[in-house]
């Protein structure tokens, strides 16, 4: 026993400081711990760095700037502007908003039911999740100008003004006419309903089968399996995808700088009709208005976070599993 506590006080005592200048013996347990905590420090530091020039600073740098004018500090001016005087302000957000509470439901929908469709265990079916996934890769510069192509009149042989033709409907605007703009741009968020499908799949491959078994025991059909296991199953994906799919939306940007220029002015489109702040921002950047843009891109913000707040603040329909 004497011995035992000896050696217990010995070893206490090495990890005690000594003297009174408050050293540490740097022991060999002490040692692997500094090790591994430098090792992950140099591994995340180019993380970390990119994190913060790339995104904390120009951040900050735009907060800063949107207080000031001509180089100097005018509070509130240019988000009295935004709010007062700039005629294109609501004519932006508005478009904004209706796209991204149209688009969101209309894609997380879409994507879903194309996931349904790519878990049925049939012949081929790695083909059919290939074709739907395709369109993902493709940039959306590239796809942007496909759309405008395909869109235009039929005297500027746009294909789909042409098929129409060739069945006998006549000829649609599409993004030549602002009361057709905005439905035609839904239309083209369609084209990549397909990359919410491999999430889905992913949800859908969680669900233990031994759910859907019992159910069937019980009489319950393909209806209720869906409505009763399949979705609440996999809700934690769905709030997901809604959260990503409304940041998205509120800032999207490279299909509306292709077809906008395109169509209408200043990547509007025709009468401005799918002018949004994400555009608008771009625009006063390149008028040279840094510090307005900058205003403008924390207004824009502003709006992401309240609705991120509020999707998390009403997610007590995710079901992330039993409670304990």
């Amino acid at each position: 026993m004497e011995a035992r506590e000896e050696l217990g006080a010995a070893a206490t005592q090495t990890d005690q400081p000594e003297g009174r200048g408050g050293k540490f013996r740097l022991t060999p347990r002490r040692k692997r711990k500094l090790i591994g905590w430098l090792t992950g420090v140099v591994f995340a530091l180019p993380v970390i760095l990119g994190v913060l020039i790339f995104s904390y600073y120009p951040a900050l740098q735009a907060l800063a700037s949107s207080f000031m004018k001509d180089g100097e500090f005018e509070w509130f001016f240019h988000y009295e502007t935004i709010f007062v005087y700039d005629p294109d302000t609501w004519t932006v957000f508005g478009n904004t908003l209706l796209y991204a509470l149209v688009s969101v439901p209309f894609g997380l929908v879409l994507g879903y039911f194309l996931a349904l469709a790519a878990n049925f265990k049939i012949k081929g079916i790695s083909v059919y999740r290939i074709l739907f996934y395709l369109p993902v890769v493709i940039p959306g510069v590239a796809s942007g100008l496909l759309f405008a192509h395909m869109m235009a009149r039929l005297d500027s042989n746009g294909v789909f003004n042409m098929m129409l033709h060739a069945i006998g409907l006549g000829e649609l605007s599409f993004f030549e006419e602002a009361s057709t703009s905005m439905l035609s741009l839904l239309f083209m968020s369609v084209w990549t309903a397909g990359g919410s499908m491999i999430i889905w799949l992913s949800a859908f491959k969680n669900i233990p089968s031994t759910l859907y078994e019992a159910a069937k025991l019980d009489g319950a059909n393909a209806w209720d399996c869906l409505i009763h296991i399949t979705i609440p199953m996999s809700t934690p994906l769905i709030f997901y995808n809604l959260v990503t799919g409304v940041i998205g939306a509120l800032q999207c940007t490279t299909p509306l700088v292709v077809v906008g220029d395109r169509f209408g002015t200043a990547g509007g489109g025709a009468g401005n009709a799918i002018y949004f702040v994400s555009v608008k921002i771009l625009n006063e950047f390149g008028y040279t208005y840094y510090e307005y843009a900058s205003a403008l891109s924390i207004v824009l913000f502003a709006i992401v976070g309240v609705f991120t707040l509020i999707l998390f603040k009403t997610s007590r329909w995710v079901f992330y599993g039993e409670e304990k």
